[in-house]
């Protein structure tokens, strides 16, 4: 109640006080993007792998790739270190301690794509090449005995993965217009 009547009194104040910005002008912040700025962050990757981008790799590179930016959080074969663990867990979902790793909990192959080229590493996201971020998929993938060592990841493979965890959830996509 007394956070109310003092907001109140700001509202009250600022409105009063001269010079005050009108709603129309705006507390001028901030600049306008470009569309460039802005298709540098739209970057997103539908489960049914709408967007990925061109590019390809296999976990042989991937493996190359995960020693060199990986390692340090996640241990030499994504088995947790500082960060959670990115393999394991298979069956253990309904059990009374769920380890949801890429192998166990994630139901389809090109979020993980989307989630590594948007996140890491973790000091440095979005700085993987999309060639190096299909490598790690595939690197992730292959250790979860998902995918083979060969096989080649890219925009037309990917979605074509059959996640272990793929029926545990429900596919909201493509968005319809009843949501």
């Amino acid at each position: 109640m007394l956070g109310a009547v003092a907001a109140q009194g700001v509202v009250a104040l600022c409105m009063a006080w001269p010079g005050t910005l009108t709603a129309q002008e705006g507390p001028g912040l901030g600049v306008e993007l470009t569309v460039e700025q802005i298709a540098a962050w739209d970057i997103n990757v539908a489960p049914d792998g709408a967007g990925l981008p061109p590019g390809s790799g296999n976990a042989r590179q991937g493996a190359e790739v995960f020693a060199v930016k990986c390692i340090a959080c996640h241990s030499t074969d994504g088995e947790g270190g500082l960060n959670d663990p990115l393999v394991g867990g298979h069956g253990s979902l309904n059990g009374p301690e769920p380890l949801r790793t890429v192998g166990s909990y994630w139901p389809y192959a090109p979020t993980v794509f989307d989630y590594i080229r948007r996140a890491m590493p973790y000091a440095l996201p979005q700085s993987l090449t999309d060639d190096e971020t299909y490598a790690l998929t595939a690197y992730v993938l292959q250790l979860n005995g998902i995918i083979g060592e060969d096989d080649v990841m890219d925009a037309a493979s990917l979605p074509l993965v059959e996640m272990p965890n793929r029926d545990g959830f429900i596919l909201a996509w493509p968005p319809t217009e009843e949501r």
